[in-house]
This record gives C-alpha cells, structure tokens and sequence, in this order.
C-alpha cells in the first residue's frame, strides 16, 4: 500500500492545477429574444477583448441590432442602432485594432469572432457568433487571415438557435462610408429586428 501513496500524490498533483484554470471575463448578452452568456478568452485573444469591453463599458451595443442573420452560418450584430424612429443607422466606432485570427481559436458552433471588411486588420465593434461550425472562416482563411474568435457561448445558445431561425429579407438601413451616412439595401436583414437590449459585464 505505501509504494501506492507516491503515485496518488502524483496524480493530485496533476489534476488539482487544472482546477485553478482562471475563466476569462463573461458579459451578459440581453436580447428582444432572451439572454446569452459569453466567455471571453483574454489570454488567447487580449486586444480584441480588451476592445471588445471598451464598447461593452461604454453602452456602445445598448439599442443596437442582430442586422445579418444566416441560419446555419452566423448571427452577427454590434454596429447598426436601432432610432427612436424606427430606422437602423450604422454607428460611428473607434479605430480598428489587428487581427488576431493567430490565436488557435477556432470559428466553432458558438463561438464569438470580429467581423470586418475585406482588410483584415479593419475589424471595430461589430462581432458575429457561429451558427455552426465554419472552418472556412479560420486562419488563415482564403485572405492569408481568417476571422477573430475571441470567446465563446456557455449560455443560451439556445436563444442564439433561435436568433438564426428569424425570417429575414431585404431592407434599407442607413450605412457608413467616405460620404458619411447614406442608405444602402442589405440582404439577410431580420424582418422584425432583434435587438441587443444591453451587453453589461458580470465577471472580470
């Protein structure tokens, strides 16, 4: 029984650092269609976290609006407000930061990422969560890059089931350019708006 001590204390030893594993910040999605829960993950993704809870803090993405919706790819949101009068005007963001698709997370069924523009380094405040498992959008994708994932759902994915589900069509909404606003015809559009009540932090 004594040379079997050595062996348990090894194994302690080996599972119990596991247990200290520190979860990453978890902000609290409320939507017009019920809550979700993610997890970020600072330490393979810190600038893109750190400026995706710059916007959280500052009320960016309260009122805004899930306005691309592909069931069976990804619901993505964060940058076009919903008016008082109705209309969904694109908001105004802060500078782009880097691509961080480096990172080894990947563009699985629930996860968060920055979508972007054509430049890879051109991703601000809006974000998408996968509906499914897209390996197409991992580093480095078609572009050399691939899309940022940097958290991921560990509540209500059946709310994010749900979001993709919406009928959506064609609408007009007010968009960013050189110009500055100008309406532009988006496919993809839910047809009733579902909206980002409020995104608040409940873990740091």
């Amino acid at each position: 029984m004594k040379r079997l001590f050595p062996h348990l204390f090894a194994l302690l030893f080996a599972i119990v650092p596991l247990s200290w594993a520190q979860a990453g910040p978890k902000v609290l999605v409320k939507t017009s269609l019920g809550e979700i829960t993610i997890e970020l993950d600072e330490e393979k993704a810190p600038e893109t976290v750190k400026n995706f809870l710059g916007y959280v803090k500052d009320g960016f993405f309260d009122k805004t609006v899930f306005h691309r919706v592909i069931e069976g790819f990804m619901i993505q949101g964060g940058g076009f407000a919903l008016k008082e009068d109705g209309t969904i005007e694109q908001k105004e963001t802060k500078d782009p930061i880097q691509n961080e698709a480096k990172n080894g997370l990947k563009n699985a069924r629930g996860t968060i990422a920055m979508a972007r523009t054509g430049d890879p380094h051109s991703a601000t405040a809006q974000f998408f969560i996968n509906h499914a498992d897209n390996s197409n959008l991992d580093f480095p994708s078609f572009d050399g890059w691939g899309y940022a994932v940097f958290g991921k759902v560990v509540g209500g994915l059946d709310v994010v089931d749900k979001i993709a589900g919406v009928a959506t069509g064609t609408k007009t909404l007010k968009a960013r350019g050189g110009l500055g606003l100008r309406e532009a015809a988006m496919d993809d559009v839910p047809n009733e708006n579902v909206v980002i009540e409020s995104i608040k932090v409940v873990t740091e």
